[in-house]
Order: structure tokens, then sequence, then C-alpha cells
């Protein structure tokens, strides 16, 4: 078995950016209707974006229409189409197919729908994190770009069917393995966006390492509770993440990311 994410993706011809519907005069009653994001409305109705969120908008865009080119020539290698996801912008809640999500729940993939719900408080997050950087979110939508990846190739149907049928903590186990496999794919697209389109400053990797040891399931428990249980984890320890990342985009080799036929994660 291969690997991917249950939760919530989309490609640059789909995008919903809340942001920008509300600035073009959109009707801030539909998108509450839909469960879309509830922001600041000047007297016209519209939504006023701040020039850090039409930063990060930008930010979110590009990456997601690198990651777009990357999936596309991978699958084409392999003899298969890849399928863009939908991109949906939020800042404040939002209702996918998988359910409603507010702010606190970050970034996510819902396989229903197949689209990447990408919160732009998360960079914010990030820097309280002590993992702040444009790469580090570059990092965070390419893992969920991974989850689509993942759930196209029938990863997460197979280890979703797994549900109920072992235990919770050997589901855990399949649920970090899940997601080590996209932070690899994360790594994997980093590596050939830097062949194709020269994207890597210095110190950008570094971002997103330190992103992906900075949401280690051991650190991020350490640092709310002051103590870790292993047999809890359903992301990977910060080490794996770090490694399986950096797997990826040194090898650059699809094959190399297979996390459920590794014995040491």
């Amino acid at each position: 078995m291969s690997g991917g994410k249950i939760a919530v993706g989309g490609g640059i011809g789909g995008v919903i950016m809340l942001v920008i519907y509300l600035l073009m005069g959109g009707d801030p009653g539909a998108l509450q209707d839909q469960g879309g994001q509830q922001g600041q409305y000047n007297s016209s109705g519209t939504y006023e974006p701040t020039a850090e969120e039409q930063e990060l908008y930008e930010l979110v865009t590009v990456t997601l229409a690198d990651t777009e080119e990357v999936w596309h020539e991978i699958f084409r290698e392999r003899n298969a189409t890849y399928q863009e996801p939908t991109l949906v912008v939020f800042t404040q809640a939002v209702q996918s197919a998988c359910g409603s999500a507010s702010a606190a729940t970050g970034p996510f993939y819902c396989p229903l729908d197949r689209q990447v719900y990408i919160d732009l408080s998360f960079y914010n997050q990030l820097r309280q994190l002590r993992a702040p950087g444009d790469f580090a979110m570059a990092y965070v939508i390419a893992h969920e770009v991974g989850h689509h990846v993942q759930n196209l190739l029938g990863i997460s149907d197979q280890v979703q069917a797994q549900r109920g049928r072992i235990s919770q903590e050997e589901y855990n186990q399949l649920s970090v393995r899940l997601e080590l496999q996209a932070d690899f794919f994360a790594g994997l697209w980093a590596h050939h966006a830097q062949d194709k389109f020269n994207i890597l400053q210095e110190g950008d990797i570094e971002e997103a390492l330190g992103a992906a040891n900075a949401i280690g399931d051991d650190r991020l428990q350490q640092q709310s509770q002051g103590y870790v249980v292993p047999e809890s984890f359903t992301h990977g320890t910060s080490a794996q993440r770090v490694r399986w990342f950096r797997k990826g985009f040194e090898s650059g080799r699809f094959e190399e990311g297979d996390t459920f036929n590794t014995p040491n994660l």
C-alpha cells in the first residue's frame, strides 16, 4: 500500500478566493450561507483584504500552480492523468464536504470534494511556532496537495477501509504513514519545481524543514500538555517529518516515497 491523508484540494482554474469574491462586490450573505469566511466589510458590503492577505493569496495561488505543473508531469510519466484539486482560501471558518472547520483547524484537504482548504492565518501560526517564511507556507500547501495525490491514487480509500477493522493504535500508525508520505510528496514537489522553475532562494529549504519540525506530534504534544503519548501520534514525529520531506527533495524519485513498506520510518 502507498499513502494519503483522510482530511481535506483545488486547481487554479477552479480557485474559490473568498476575499477576491467579496472585493469584486459579491454578496457576503451568499458566502455565509455556504459556510464561507466572514471578514471585515465596508459600507458598500464588500470585503477589504489586508495587504498581507493579498500577498499571502498570491503566494498560495503561485505555489498551487507550481504543484499542478509538477504533478501533471509526474503523472504523464506514468501514463496517468493528473486531476487538479480546487483551492478554497479562508480566514475564519469554512464549510467543506468533510464538515465545517474554523481557522483553528488550519489548512486541510477534503477527499470528498477534492478541495484544498488554506487558512491564510496559518502563516502567522507558523511564526508563533518559530517556523516563519514564505517557503514554510509553501511546504504546507504542497503537503495538502500531496494528500490530493494520495486520494487520486486510491491510497486514502485503502487506509480509510481499515477504520474499525484494526485497533485505534494501529490505525494511528497508518495515519502517520499517510502524513509522512504527504511530506515526502511535498519534498518531491520542491525538487522538481526547482528543476523546472528555479524557485528556491537561500534558506527556503531550511524554512520548509523548520515547519516540518515545528508540527511534529511529539513537539506539539510536549508544548500543549508537557508530555508525549506516542500511541496517539497521527502525523509523525518532528524528526520523521523532516526526514521524509528531505528524502523527497533529495531523491526526486516518486518510487522512494512508499512509507507503507518502510519498516523504520
